[in-house]
């Protein structure tokens, strides 16, 4: 807290497929078990591991040949990987190449058991996936194990009424079910308790813009332990902080 400059933790030797180098990362995770960060290498279609200890300068390779956009992990540290190309969530146990299709995986469309452009997934304790479904304009919670998901915000169609959403991107779900997303179309944040029909407005829609309390790109989302939301500005090359009652 405090610093203005920050620290390279991984990559920062140009964009390329080297082992010392990442290539649009999309999404990263901190693992704490073996102090490392898992990084999502979107145009390397990999998904590598950077340890976070002095001296390391380049990363290993978790899983190659995957079209990866949105990470997540478990309390049981399973592997969670959005793959918008084939439309779905795959569940890895790390260290095993082969993972278990938990949502979508049937192809293109808007129904329950299908997904279009998802984006960015959070995983909870029951190890239920929620899935930015950003074609769709809707949020999908999947339980363990589910064939179909649920809608759980949005999936009005696009546009900017309180029940609709526009391309959603980061999410955040607390321990009461609630959803925070990043509402990419409408420079605004939404906050969806469990069970709404519509959200309500914590940050944003002020329109597109640098002023205080406005975006032009919304990509993740998180929190801190005090209750602080961090959001991700692609556009103006930025991370706001916001303080949330």
């Amino acid at each position: 807290m405090g610093d203005t400059s920050g620290q390279v933790v991984a990559g920062g030797n140009g964009y390329g497929n080297r082992l010392d180098q990442l290539y649009c990362p999309s999404d990263v995770l901190i693992d704490k078990e073996t102090d490392s960060l898992i990084i999502c290498d979107s145009a390397n279609l990999r998904v590598v591991r950077w340890s976070r200890r002095s001296g390391t300068t380049r990363g290993e390779i978790l899983i190659k040949n995957i079209h990866c956009y949105g990470l997540a992990m478990d309390d049981q540290r399973y592997l969670y990987i959005c793959v918008p190309e084939k439309r779905e969530v795959r569940r890895y146990q790390i260290g095993n190449k082969n993972g278990t299709i938990v949502a979508g995986g049937n192809g293109e469309g808007a129904g329950l058991n299908q997904l279009n452009g998802p984006r960015y997934i959070f995983v909870d304790q029951q190890q239920t996936v929620y899935v930015s479904d950003s074609s769709n304009n809707r949020v999908m919670k999947w339980n363990k194990g589910a064939k179909e998901g649920i809608v759980v915000a949005g999936g009005q169609g696009f546009g900017n009424a309180l029940t609709q959403l526009g391309w959603p991107e980061g999410l955040f779900v607390d321990t009461l079910g609630t959803i925070y997303v990043a509402d990419f179309g409408n420079h605004r944040v939404m906050r969806w308790p469990k069970g709404a029909k519509q959200g309500t407005v914590i940050v944003g829609e002020n329109g597109e813009g640098e002023g205080a309390n406005q975006f032009n790109g919304l990509g993740g989302l998180s929190f801190d332990r005090h209750g602080n939301l961090y959001v991700v500005d692609f556009r103006y090359h930025c991370v706001q902080r916001f303080s949330i009652e």
